[in-house]
C-alpha cells in the first residue's frame, strides 16, 4: 500500500503524482536546460552525506522503496501546469512558457538510478544513489530523493543506536503524537522498525507497512476511575488478552501492587498479566523494586516496560545500572532524531556528456574540504576478509580498482590503505531503475530489517559504540583521488568550470 509520503489526492480523492514536492530552483534550472536546448545532454549525480549522524561510527540506508514508490508515479498533471502557468516573474510576466509546460506534460523519467539497499551500513562520502540520464531529468529530481532519502536514512539510524542500548530488550517506537506531521510520523514509524525496533504505537504505519503495534493505556484511563484498583480492573475485563497496566500515576510502587490484585484475577479467568509500565520517576531504582513486587507476588514472567524521552544514551544508563526494563518505549527522541534534526544529505553533479561525446567530469569547489564533491561516475565496493568488514572504496567505474586496490581518504591524503589481495568484495550500488523502468524490487521491510542487524555484526565493536566511535575505513580509489586532484588544481588555475584540458 502506499502512503501519504509518496501519494498525493486530488479532489476526487484519486492518487496522484509528487511531481511537485519539489524546491522551485529545480523548475527554473530545468526550464534553463529547455531553452538552452540541452534535452540530449546527460548528467550524472551522486547523493550522499558529509559527516555520519549523531557523532557515531555509521549510518543505516533507507528511503529507497519510498522512492520506487514515488518515481513510478512520477508525473506532471494538468492541475500541476495550471499552477505553474499562474507563477509570475519580477517583472510580473509568466515565469514559465507555456511550451515549456507542455513538454512537461509530456515528460517521462528515462534515467537510470544505482542504490545501495535499505537496511545496509554506510557512511559518510559514499554514495547513497547514483542518478544518470537526461540532464533535465536527473535534476528535476533532486529535492524530492533528498527528501525521502534523508529523513529515512537518519531515524533508521537512530533507532539502530537506540536498539543496540537495549541489548536484546523489544524497543518499541511512541512516537507519532510527537513526530513532524502526519508524514513525518509515518515515514518515521516505517524507518524505525527499519533501524530494528520490534513495533510501533502507530496503528496506520501498522496497516500499512505490516508493523507489529503496541500500546497500553494512558493516565486518563486511570484519572476516569474513582481508584487506580478500579481503573485497572476495567481494562483487564475489557482487554483481557492484552493487559500492560500503566502504573504510574499517583504511587508507582502501590500501582505495581493493584496490578498483581488484577493479574490474580486475570488468572482466574485464565488470562495473564503481560505487563506493566512505568513512565516517570527514578527508572533504574523503580524498575527493580517492581521486579521484586512481582517476583514476589508469583508474576517472573509479567514484563515492565518504561517510557520517559528515552534515547540510546539514557537506554545504556539504564541498562548500566541494574535497571530491570525489558520492553523500551522510544518516542520524541527517536522520530525527531532530537539530537541531529537532519541528515544533511546533498545531491552533486559528478559527470556531463554532450551529445555523442564522452563523460567529462565534474567538481564543486569548497574551502572547506569536506564539501568539496567527487568526480566521476561513482561506485562502492566493499571489502570483506574472514566475515568482518575491512574498508569500502569509492571508485569510478569509468576506471576500475586493480586487484590489491589503494585507497585514499578524501579529507587528508596523509591517510591511505591498501585492501588485501585475499579480500572479498561487492558492489554496494546496484541496479533499481532503467531509462525510467523500475527493474529492482526491494525485499519486505521485515527482511531489510533483518539486514541490518546481520551487516552490523560484520563491523569491529569500535565503530558501533556511541562516544568517539573508530572510524570505518573509506576512501578514493587512487586514479579517482588523482584524477580529483588534477580538477581542484585545474579550477583553482584557471577559475572556471568546465573540464580538464
Amino acid at each position: 500500500m502506499n502512503s501519504p509520503m509518496t501519494e498525493q489526492r486530488d479532489q476526487s480523492g484519486a492518487p496522484g503524482s509528487l511531481a511537485l514536492l519539489t524546491d522551485l530552483y529545480e523548475l527554473t534550472m530545468a526550464y534553463g536546460y529547455w531553452k538552452r536546448n540541452m534535452l540530449d545532454t546527460e548528467g550524472v549525480f551522486h547523493l550522499t552525506f558529509r559527516s555520519n549522524p549523531f557523532d557515531g561510527g555509521y549510518a543505516i540506508a533507507g528511503g529507497l522503496a519510498p522512492v520506487l514508490d514515488a518515481l513510478e508515479r512520477f508525473r506532471f498533471d494538468s492541475h500541476d501546469l495550471e499552477y505553474l502557468a499562474g507563477l509570475r516573474g519580477n517583472d510580473d510576466h509568466p515565469l514559465f512558457e507555456e511550451a515549456f509546460l507542455n513538454y512537461l506534460l509530456e515528460l517521462r523519467l528515462e534515467c537510470d538510478i544505482d542504490a545501495i539497499p535499505e537496511g545496509t551500513p554506510v557512511f559518510a562520502h559514499e554514495p547513497l544513489l547514483r542518478v544518470s540520464g537526461p540532464i533535465l531529468h536527473a535534476q528535476i529530481l533532486e529535492t524530492l530523493l533528498l527528501n525521502l532519502i534523508n529523513f529515512q536514512t537518519l531515524i533508521a539510524t537512530k533507532a539502530s543506536r537506540v536498539v543496540r542500548a537495549a541489548k536484546g530488550d523489544r524497543v518499541v517506537e511512541f512516537g507519532l503524537r510527537r513526530a513532524q506531521g502526519v508524514d513525518g510520523g509515518l515515514a518515521a514509524s516505517r524507518a524505525a522498525y527499519l533501524g530494528g525496533c520490534s513495533g510501533t504505537s502507530n496503528v496506520l504505519a501498522g496497516k500499512m507497512y505490516g508493523i507489529p503495534v503496541n500500546g497500553t493505556q494512558a493516565h486518563s484511563w486511570v484519572m476516569a476511575f474513582d481508584s487506580e484498583l478500579e481503573a485497572f480492573e476495567a481494562y483487564a475485563e475489557a482487554m483481557g488478552n492484552n493487559v500492560i497496566l500503566l502504573v504510574d500515576t499517583y504511587d508507582s510502587l502501590q500501582g505495581v501492587r493493584h496490578a498483581v490484585e488484577v493479574g490474580r484475577n486475570l488468572r482466574e479467568r485464565g488470562h495473564r498479566l503481560a505487563g506493566i509500565r512505568l513512565d516517570s520517576g527514578d527508572l533504574a531504582w523503580l524498575s527493580k523494586a517492581a521486579r521484586a513486587i512481582l517476583d514476589d507476588a508469583g508474576f517472573p514472567d509479567t514484563l515492565i516496560a518504561a517510557s520517559n524521552e528515552f534515547d540510546e544514551y539514557v537506554v545504556e544508563s539504564l541498562k548500566q545500572q541494574g535497571a530491570e526494563i525489558t520492553l523500551w518505549g522510544v518516542g520524541t527522541r527517536l522520530v525527531t532524531g532530537h539530537d541531529q534534526p537532519a541528515l544533511g544529505g546533498v545531491y552533486k553533479l559528478s559527470a556531463v556528456r554532450r551529445p555523442g561525446g564522452t563523460w567529462q567530469s565534474r567538481i564543486k569547489l569548497s574551502e572547506h574540504v569536506s564539501k568539496t564533491s567527487n568526480p566521476g561516475i561513482l561506485q562502492v565496493r566493499r571489502f570483506d576478509r574472514g566475515g568482518k568488514l575491512v574498508g569500502d572504496m569509492i571508485y569510478d567505474t569509468e576506471s576500475p580498482p586493480g586487484d590489491t586496490p589503494l585507497m585514499i581518504d578524501p579529507l587528508d591524503v596523509t591517510r591511505r590503505k591498501r585492501l588485501p589481495a585475499d579480500a572479498e568484495w561487492e558492489n554496494l550500488l546496484i541496479n533499481v531503475i532503467r531509462r525510467g523502468e523500475r527493474v529492482y524490487d526491494p525485499p519486505p521491510l521485515e527482511e531489510s530489517r533483518a539486514r541490518v542487524f546481520r551487516e552490523l555484526e560484520r563491523l569491529d565493536e569500535g565503530i558501533l559504540r556511541f562516544l568517539n566511535p573508530h572510524e570505518y575505513p573509506v576512501g578514493l580509489e587512487e586514479n579517482l583521488h588523482r584524477r580529483k586532484t588534477e580538477l581542484i588544481l585545474s579550477r583553482k588555475r584557471n577559475g572556471r568550470k568546465g573540464e580538464l584540458k
